[in-house]
Protein backbone atom coordinates (compact mmCIF):
# COMPACT_ATOMS: atom_id res chain seq x y z
CA UNK A 1 0.00 0.00 0.00
CA UNK A 2 1.24 3.74 -0.39
CA UNK A 3 3.29 4.95 2.13
CA UNK A 4 1.22 7.87 3.36
CA UNK A 5 -1.16 4.62 4.72
CA UNK A 6 1.64 3.53 6.93
CA UNK A 7 3.40 7.20 7.77
CA UNK A 8 1.72 9.91 9.33
CA UNK A 9 -0.05 12.18 6.98
CA UNK A 10 1.77 15.42 7.00
CA UNK A 11 0.15 18.78 7.63
CA UNK A 12 2.46 20.71 5.67
CA UNK A 13 3.27 24.55 6.76
CA UNK A 14 3.55 25.52 2.76
CA UNK A 15 -0.19 24.64 3.08
CA UNK A 16 -2.45 27.59 2.45
CA UNK A 17 -4.31 28.15 6.36
CA UNK A 18 -8.13 28.09 6.42
CA UNK A 19 -7.38 31.93 7.13
CA UNK A 20 -5.71 32.45 3.44
CA UNK A 21 -8.38 30.53 1.85
CA UNK A 22 -9.99 32.97 -0.83
CA UNK A 23 -13.84 33.22 0.05
CA UNK A 24 -15.93 32.81 -3.39
CA UNK A 25 -19.54 32.24 -3.67
CA UNK A 26 -21.04 29.69 -5.82
CA UNK A 27 -21.46 31.19 -8.44
CA UNK A 28 -17.61 31.98 -9.00
CA UNK A 29 -16.65 29.04 -7.58
CA UNK A 30 -18.50 27.13 -10.40
CA UNK A 31 -17.01 29.16 -13.05
CA UNK A 32 -13.64 27.75 -12.51
CA UNK A 33 -12.10 23.88 -11.76
CA UNK A 34 -11.60 23.69 -8.17
CA UNK A 35 -8.17 22.25 -6.61
CA UNK A 36 -6.89 19.86 -4.51
CA UNK A 37 -5.50 23.03 -2.66
CA UNK A 38 -8.70 24.77 -2.28
CA UNK A 39 -9.32 22.16 0.13
CA UNK A 40 -6.29 22.59 2.58
CA UNK A 41 -5.84 23.47 6.03
CA UNK A 42 -3.10 23.80 8.97
CA UNK A 43 -4.28 21.37 11.54
CA UNK A 44 -2.59 21.75 14.80
CA UNK A 45 -1.05 17.99 15.86
CA UNK A 46 -2.85 17.92 19.43
CA UNK A 47 -5.79 18.38 17.74
CA UNK A 48 -5.92 14.91 16.42
CA UNK A 49 -8.14 12.73 18.68
CA UNK A 50 -5.83 9.74 20.10
CA UNK A 51 -8.43 8.04 22.14
CA UNK A 52 -11.90 7.93 22.58
CA UNK A 53 -14.05 10.03 24.58
CA UNK A 54 -14.70 7.99 28.01
CA UNK A 55 -18.66 7.45 27.12
CA UNK A 56 -20.18 7.70 23.35
CA UNK A 57 -22.18 11.17 23.12
CA UNK A 58 -19.71 12.26 25.19
CA UNK A 59 -18.23 14.63 21.45
CA UNK A 60 -18.69 17.82 20.67
CA UNK A 61 -21.32 18.73 17.82
CA UNK A 62 -20.61 21.80 15.46
CA UNK A 63 -24.13 22.74 14.02
CA UNK A 64 -23.39 24.32 10.01
CA UNK A 65 -26.64 26.40 8.76
CA UNK A 66 -26.39 25.01 5.29
CA UNK A 67 -29.03 28.11 3.94
CA UNK A 68 -27.19 30.70 6.21
CA UNK A 69 -23.60 29.42 7.10
CA UNK A 70 -24.60 30.04 10.90
CA UNK A 71 -22.77 28.05 13.43
CA UNK A 72 -23.54 26.85 17.08
CA UNK A 73 -21.64 24.76 19.06
CA UNK A 74 -23.46 21.99 20.67
CA UNK A 75 -23.13 18.71 22.49
CA UNK A 76 -23.72 15.56 20.58
CA UNK A 77 -26.34 14.48 23.24
CA UNK A 78 -28.21 16.91 22.02
CA UNK A 79 -29.32 15.42 18.96
CA UNK A 80 -32.36 14.60 19.70
CA UNK A 81 -33.39 18.80 19.71
CA UNK A 82 -32.35 19.23 16.35
CA UNK A 83 -34.59 16.34 14.97
CA UNK A 84 -38.09 16.35 14.33
CA UNK A 85 -40.89 13.65 14.52
CA UNK A 86 -41.14 12.02 11.09
CA UNK A 87 -37.10 12.52 10.23
CA UNK A 88 -34.89 9.90 8.89
CA UNK A 89 -31.77 8.95 10.35
CA UNK A 90 -29.77 6.33 7.94
CA UNK A 91 -27.00 4.20 9.49
CA UNK A 92 -23.81 2.20 7.94
CA UNK A 93 -24.52 -0.99 9.06
CA UNK A 94 -20.87 -2.50 8.47
CA UNK A 95 -18.62 -4.08 10.86
CA UNK A 96 -15.25 -3.42 10.97
CA UNK A 97 -12.91 -6.53 10.69
CA UNK A 98 -9.38 -6.84 12.41
CA UNK A 99 -8.07 -6.20 9.49
CA UNK A 100 -4.30 -5.74 10.13
CA UNK A 101 -1.81 -8.90 10.21
CA UNK A 102 2.19 -9.28 10.04
CA UNK A 103 4.41 -12.08 9.01
CA UNK A 104 7.43 -12.57 6.39
CA UNK A 105 8.07 -13.11 2.75
CA UNK A 106 9.42 -16.52 1.65
CA UNK A 107 12.70 -14.68 1.42
CA UNK A 108 12.49 -13.81 5.29
CA UNK A 109 11.53 -10.08 4.64
CA UNK A 110 9.08 -8.98 7.06
CA UNK A 111 5.36 -7.72 5.59
CA UNK A 112 2.35 -5.64 6.73
CA UNK A 113 -0.94 -6.70 5.74
CA UNK A 114 -3.95 -4.92 5.41
CA UNK A 115 -7.29 -6.58 4.28
CA UNK A 116 -9.03 -4.36 1.61
CA UNK A 117 -11.81 -6.99 0.81
CA UNK A 118 -12.50 -10.19 1.41
CA UNK A 119 -13.15 -11.86 -1.83
CA UNK A 120 -14.63 -15.08 -0.57
CA UNK A 121 -13.72 -17.52 2.19
CA UNK A 122 -10.41 -18.15 0.80
CA UNK A 123 -9.36 -14.87 -1.28
CA UNK A 124 -9.01 -11.29 -0.58
CA UNK A 125 -7.87 -8.09 -1.52
CA UNK A 126 -4.84 -6.25 0.55
CA UNK A 127 -2.96 -3.82 0.63
CA UNK A 128 1.18 -5.28 1.20
CA UNK A 129 3.92 -2.90 2.83
CA UNK A 130 7.09 -4.69 2.16
CA UNK A 131 10.41 -3.90 1.36
CA UNK A 132 10.44 -5.42 -1.96
CA UNK A 133 7.15 -5.92 -3.36
CA UNK A 134 6.16 -10.17 -3.61
CA UNK A 135 5.29 -11.32 -7.70
CA UNK A 136 2.28 -14.01 -8.30
CA UNK A 137 2.98 -17.19 -6.46
CA UNK A 138 5.17 -15.97 -3.75
CA UNK A 139 4.44 -17.71 -0.18
CA UNK A 140 3.22 -15.35 3.02
CA UNK A 141 3.61 -16.89 6.08
CA UNK A 142 2.06 -14.58 9.30
CA UNK A 143 2.75 -14.19 12.70
CA UNK A 144 -0.15 -16.36 13.97
CA UNK A 145 0.87 -19.43 11.88
CA UNK A 146 -1.17 -19.92 9.05
CA UNK A 147 -0.07 -19.55 5.51
CA UNK A 148 -0.84 -17.48 1.98
CA UNK A 149 -0.13 -17.52 -1.33
CA UNK A 150 0.48 -14.29 -3.46
CA UNK A 151 -2.62 -15.35 -6.67
CA UNK A 152 -2.93 -11.64 -8.86
CA UNK A 153 -2.15 -8.02 -8.70
CA UNK A 154 -4.27 -5.43 -9.37
CA UNK A 155 -3.05 -2.28 -9.31
CA UNK A 156 -1.99 -1.25 -5.90
CA UNK A 157 -3.51 -4.09 -4.32
CA UNK A 158 -2.66 -7.81 -3.91
CA UNK A 159 -5.19 -10.63 -4.56
CA UNK A 160 -3.99 -13.80 -1.94
CA UNK A 161 -5.36 -16.95 -1.14
CA UNK A 162 -5.44 -19.11 2.17
CA UNK A 163 -2.91 -21.91 2.22
CA UNK A 164 -5.08 -23.59 5.00
CA UNK A 165 -9.09 -24.61 5.27
CA UNK A 166 -9.84 -21.79 7.61
CA UNK A 167 -11.48 -19.13 5.91
CA UNK A 168 -10.50 -15.50 5.92
CA UNK A 169 -13.16 -14.04 8.79
CA UNK A 170 -12.33 -16.50 10.99
CA UNK A 171 -8.53 -16.11 10.99
CA UNK A 172 -9.00 -12.37 11.23
CA UNK A 173 -11.09 -12.39 14.28
CA UNK A 174 -8.35 -14.60 16.20
CA UNK A 175 -5.65 -13.24 14.97
CA UNK A 176 -6.18 -9.94 13.05
CA UNK A 177 -5.15 -6.36 14.88
CA UNK A 178 -7.92 -3.34 14.87
CA UNK A 179 -6.91 -1.23 11.79
CA UNK A 180 -6.80 1.75 13.72
CA UNK A 181 -6.47 4.99 11.23
CA UNK A 182 -3.07 6.45 10.39
CA UNK A 183 -3.02 9.59 12.42
CA UNK A 184 -3.45 6.93 15.39
CA UNK A 185 -0.38 7.02 16.66
CA UNK A 186 -0.24 4.33 19.04
CA UNK A 187 -0.90 0.70 18.99
CA UNK A 188 -4.39 -0.63 19.20
CA UNK A 189 -5.86 -1.88 22.47
CA UNK A 190 -8.43 -4.50 22.95
CA UNK A 191 -10.56 -1.64 24.08
CA UNK A 192 -10.30 -0.79 20.65
CA UNK A 193 -11.96 -3.42 19.21
CA UNK A 194 -14.92 -2.08 20.87
CA UNK A 195 -14.70 1.92 20.49
CA UNK A 196 -13.79 1.29 17.03
CA UNK A 197 -17.29 -0.01 16.34
CA UNK A 198 -20.60 1.13 16.26
CA UNK A 199 -23.52 -0.22 18.53
CA UNK A 200 -25.24 -1.19 15.88
CA UNK A 201 -22.51 -2.40 13.10
CA UNK A 202 -24.02 -5.92 12.11
CA UNK A 203 -22.36 -7.01 8.52
CA UNK A 204 -18.65 -7.74 8.83
CA UNK A 205 -16.73 -5.93 6.24
CA UNK A 206 -15.00 -2.75 6.85
CA UNK A 207 -11.65 -2.04 7.36
CA UNK A 208 -12.31 1.22 8.88
CA UNK A 209 -14.81 2.63 10.91
CA UNK A 210 -17.94 4.68 10.01
CA UNK A 211 -17.20 6.92 12.52
CA UNK A 212 -20.05 9.69 12.76
CA UNK A 213 -22.05 6.33 14.02
CA UNK A 214 -19.38 5.81 16.48
CA UNK A 215 -20.96 8.86 18.81
CA UNK A 216 -24.42 6.75 19.07
CA UNK A 217 -25.34 4.39 22.27
CA UNK A 218 -28.24 2.50 22.56
CA UNK A 219 -30.02 5.12 25.23
CA UNK A 220 -29.68 7.98 22.21
CA UNK A 221 -30.96 5.84 19.90
CA UNK A 222 -33.84 4.81 21.95
CA UNK A 223 -34.47 8.74 23.00
CA UNK A 224 -34.39 9.40 18.97
CA UNK A 225 -37.12 6.59 18.32
CA UNK A 226 -39.36 7.75 21.01
CA UNK A 227 -39.27 11.49 19.88
CA UNK A 228 -40.66 9.72 16.37
CA UNK A 229 -36.87 10.15 14.54
CA UNK A 230 -37.62 6.89 12.21
CA UNK A 231 -34.18 4.96 11.54
CA UNK A 232 -33.05 3.05 8.52
CA UNK A 233 -29.64 1.20 7.73
CA UNK A 234 -28.12 0.62 4.48
CA UNK A 235 -24.36 -0.95 4.06
CA UNK A 236 -21.47 0.59 2.89
CA UNK A 237 -17.84 -1.37 3.60
CA UNK A 238 -15.36 0.84 4.24
CA UNK A 239 -12.21 0.67 2.40
CA UNK A 240 -8.65 1.92 3.14
CA UNK A 241 -8.93 4.07 0.69
CA UNK A 242 -10.88 6.69 2.45
CA UNK A 243 -7.17 7.46 4.20
CA UNK A 244 -5.75 7.90 0.45
CA UNK A 245 -4.93 11.37 -0.53
CA UNK A 246 -6.15 13.19 -3.67
CA UNK A 247 -3.02 13.33 -5.69
CA UNK A 248 -3.67 15.12 -9.14
CA UNK A 249 -4.03 19.08 -8.75
CA UNK A 250 -7.68 18.98 -10.62
CA UNK A 251 -9.77 17.30 -8.57
CA UNK A 252 -12.17 16.55 -10.95
CA UNK A 253 -9.22 14.14 -12.51
CA UNK A 254 -9.19 12.42 -9.35
CA UNK A 255 -10.20 8.53 -9.67
CA UNK A 256 -12.13 7.31 -6.67
CA UNK A 257 -12.12 4.36 -4.50
CA UNK A 258 -14.18 1.77 -4.85
CA UNK A 259 -16.38 0.24 -1.76
CA UNK A 260 -19.39 -2.48 -1.91
CA UNK A 261 -22.60 -1.37 -0.85
CA UNK A 262 -25.94 -2.38 -0.51
CA UNK A 263 -29.46 -0.28 -0.03
CA UNK A 264 -32.37 -2.13 0.48
CA UNK A 265 -36.01 -1.40 -0.58
CA UNK A 266 -36.73 -1.43 2.84
CA UNK A 267 -34.71 1.86 2.68
CA UNK A 268 -36.14 3.09 -0.79
CA UNK A 269 -39.61 2.71 0.84
CA UNK A 270 -38.88 4.57 3.88
CA UNK A 271 -37.27 7.55 1.95
CA UNK A 272 -40.11 8.04 -0.31
CA UNK A 273 -42.46 7.70 3.13
CA UNK A 274 -40.20 10.66 4.62
CA UNK A 275 -40.38 12.53 1.41
CA UNK A 276 -44.08 12.59 1.26
CA UNK A 277 -44.97 13.72 4.65
CA UNK A 278 -42.16 16.34 4.55
CA UNK A 279 -39.11 15.07 6.66
CA UNK A 280 -35.49 14.59 6.33
CA UNK A 281 -33.26 12.24 5.35
CA UNK A 282 -30.22 12.85 7.53
CA UNK A 283 -27.61 10.35 6.55
CA UNK A 284 -25.57 9.52 9.60
CA UNK A 285 -21.88 9.73 7.80
CA UNK A 286 -20.62 10.54 4.35
CA UNK A 287 -20.55 6.49 3.63
CA UNK A 288 -24.20 6.69 4.00
CA UNK A 289 -24.41 9.85 1.96
CA UNK A 290 -22.28 8.63 -0.57
CA UNK A 291 -24.63 5.52 -0.73
CA UNK A 292 -28.09 6.63 -1.12
CA UNK A 293 -26.92 8.96 -3.86
CA UNK A 294 -25.23 6.10 -5.46
CA UNK A 295 -28.75 4.77 -5.14
CA UNK A 296 -29.97 7.91 -6.50
CA UNK A 297 -28.37 8.78 -9.52
CA UNK A 298 -31.22 8.10 -11.95
CA UNK A 299 -33.07 10.82 -10.08
CA UNK A 300 -34.97 8.57 -7.58
CA UNK A 301 -33.47 5.96 -5.20
CA UNK A 302 -34.09 2.75 -6.12
CA UNK A 303 -32.20 -0.51 -4.42
CA UNK A 304 -28.88 -0.76 -5.11
CA UNK A 305 -26.21 -3.47 -4.52
CA UNK A 306 -22.36 -3.64 -5.92
CA UNK A 307 -19.27 -1.89 -5.87
CA UNK A 308 -19.67 2.78 -5.79
CA UNK A 309 -16.93 4.90 -7.51
CA UNK A 310 -18.90 7.65 -6.76
CA UNK A 311 -17.01 10.98 -6.09
CA UNK A 312 -18.63 14.20 -4.48
CA UNK A 313 -17.14 17.64 -4.85
CA UNK A 314 -18.71 20.94 -5.37
CA UNK A 315 -21.31 21.40 -8.16
CA UNK A 316 -22.42 18.08 -7.33
CA UNK A 317 -26.46 17.67 -7.08
CA UNK A 318 -27.86 16.04 -4.12
CA UNK A 319 -30.65 13.99 -5.04
CA UNK A 320 -31.61 12.07 -1.89
CA UNK A 321 -29.85 13.57 1.65
CA UNK A 322 -31.31 16.70 3.16
CA UNK A 323 -29.12 16.74 6.69
CA UNK A 324 -26.04 15.14 6.95
CA UNK A 325 -24.21 13.53 10.89
CA UNK A 326 -20.19 13.68 10.34
CA UNK A 327 -16.76 13.90 11.64
CA UNK A 328 -14.32 16.43 10.83
CA UNK A 329 -11.71 15.06 7.87
CA UNK A 330 -8.24 14.84 6.88
CA UNK A 331 -7.11 17.88 4.60
CA UNK A 332 -7.15 17.96 0.99
CA UNK A 333 -9.26 14.88 1.21
CA UNK A 334 -12.63 13.29 -0.68
CA UNK A 335 -14.70 13.31 2.28
CA UNK A 336 -13.93 17.19 3.28
CA UNK A 337 -15.20 17.95 -0.73
CA UNK A 338 -18.18 15.94 0.43
CA UNK A 339 -19.24 17.43 2.95
CA UNK A 340 -18.09 21.21 1.06
CA UNK A 341 -20.14 19.63 -1.46
CA UNK A 342 -23.37 19.40 0.49
CA UNK A 343 -22.86 22.87 2.62
CA UNK A 344 -20.63 25.35 0.32
CA UNK A 345 -16.73 25.23 0.15
CA UNK A 346 -16.19 28.93 1.75
CA UNK A 347 -18.92 27.89 4.81
CA UNK A 348 -17.27 24.67 5.21
CA UNK A 349 -13.76 25.68 5.96
CA UNK A 350 -15.19 28.33 7.86
CA UNK A 351 -16.66 26.20 10.19
CA UNK A 352 -13.18 23.85 10.31
CA UNK A 353 -11.71 27.47 11.25
CA UNK A 354 -14.15 27.82 13.84
CA UNK A 355 -13.80 23.80 15.22
CA UNK A 356 -10.01 25.10 15.18
CA UNK A 357 -10.03 28.17 17.26
CA UNK A 358 -12.59 26.48 20.00
CA UNK A 359 -10.38 23.05 19.89
CA UNK A 360 -12.28 21.01 18.74
CA UNK A 361 -10.89 17.22 18.19
CA UNK A 362 -10.41 15.63 14.88
CA UNK A 363 -10.82 12.58 12.78
CA UNK A 364 -12.16 9.42 14.18
CA UNK A 365 -12.34 9.30 17.49
CA UNK A 366 -12.96 13.33 17.60
CA UNK A 367 -16.22 15.48 17.54
CA UNK A 368 -19.21 15.63 15.07
CA UNK A 369 -21.01 18.21 12.96
CA UNK A 370 -24.53 18.25 12.17
CA UNK A 371 -24.91 20.39 9.00
CA UNK A 372 -27.81 20.87 6.54
CA UNK A 373 -27.93 21.28 3.08
CA UNK A 374 -27.29 23.95 1.17
CA UNK A 375 -30.01 25.41 -1.21
CA UNK A 376 -28.80 24.88 -4.17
Amino acid sequence: MDSEYFDRPGFNDDRPTIEMQEKTDASSESARALGRRDFAYNLPPELIAQQPPARRGDSRLLTLDGASGELHDRWFRELPELLRPGDLLVFNDTRVIPARLFGRKASGGRIEVLVERLLDERRALVHLHASKSPKPGGSLRFDAGFAATVLDRHGELFEIGLDGDQPWLALLERHGQTPLPPYIRREPTPDDRECYQTVYARRPGAVAAPTAGLHFDQALLDQLAERGVEQAFVTLHVGAGTFQPVRVERIEEHLMHGEWIEVGAEVRDRIHATQTRGGRVVAVGTTVARALETAAQTGEIQPWRGETCLFIYPGYRFRCVDALITNFHLPESTLLMLVAAFAGRAETLNAYRHAIERRYRFFSYGDAMFVTRRPA
